[in-house]
């Protein structure tokens, strides 16, 4: 089913599928930034790990994941990616590549009624010195949009990032002064999990983001953050959430 109802804010959009044999897993630890140890069938296996953020509420010794076979590559140690965490009560997606593809998806398909009326969308576009998701282009005019993939969530409030991000402030800075040319930016947060009501900066992690993404905030960048359903079969886009800024 595909809608939009804008009254309750809820989208039903195209989903981004998951492999149709996800392989059971248990956590062990996490190597580095992207690697991470896994029981499966009672044995140790590496597997990939898509995000570098810490997610150290997602991964911790014991906790039932979902894992994506890939099957061997050239020059690839792992045969399969971490996608799921099971953390009993929700499922949380742990790929930080989806949310953009999540978003491009719902875009091309105009189901993203924040961003109607243009014609082109682009993805991995230059701005300044940053290298940003999307690029919405309908004659002279332009919106340039930076996805971020949100796994944490405390007391039902999703919170962005859970590390340190310059990367993030320098985003948004550049997302500023797009504005401030003229141009029209957003910053677009992807909540990788159904159990958040609202979104807000994640001040205790990276208090120089959350002053960062407020003050572009006034001076024109739009800030949007979607809640995600999560099932072992797909990620789909749900609901608009409120933010707490």
């Amino acid at each position: 089913m595909n809608a939009y109802f804008s009254a309750g804010m809820v989208y039903y959009l195209l989903a981004v599928k998951l492999h149709p044999h996800l392989v059971a897993g248990t956590f062990i630890s996490r190597l580095n930034r992207f690697a991470a140890l896994v029981r499966i069938q009672g044995q140790e296996t590496l597997v990939y790990v898509a995000n570098s953020g810490r997610l150290r509420e997602l991964f911790q010794a014991g906790r039932p994941v979902l894992l994506t076979p890939v099957g061997p590559h050239p020059g690839r140690k792992t045969l399969y990616d971490l996608s799921l965490v099971d953390l009993g009560y929700a499922l949380v997606s742990a790929d930080a590549r989806l949310p953009s593809t999540l978003v491009y998806e719902a875009l091309v398909s105009a189901r993203l009624p924040e961003f109607a009326g243009y014609e082109e969308v682009l993805r991995e576009q230059v701005l300044e010195d940053s290298r940003l998701d999307l690029l919405l282009r309908n004659g002279r005019r332009r919106c340039y949009l930076e996805v971020k993939s949100v796994t944490l969530a405390e007391n039902g409030v999703a919170l962005f990032p859970d590390a340190p991000t310059s990367r993030g402030r320098r985003h948004v800075d550049v997302l500023a002064r797009a504005v401030g040319q003229g141009w029209r930016g957003s910053v677009v947060f992807v909540v990788q999990r159904q159990d958040a009501s609202a979104f807000a900066p994640n001040d205790a992690a990276d208090p120089a983001f959350g002053k960062a993404l407020r003050l572009a905030h006034q001076h024109g960048v739009e800030v949007y953050a979607y809640r995600c359903n999560v099932t072992p079969a797909e990620i789909v886009l749900s609901e608009r959430l409120p933010l707490v800024l």
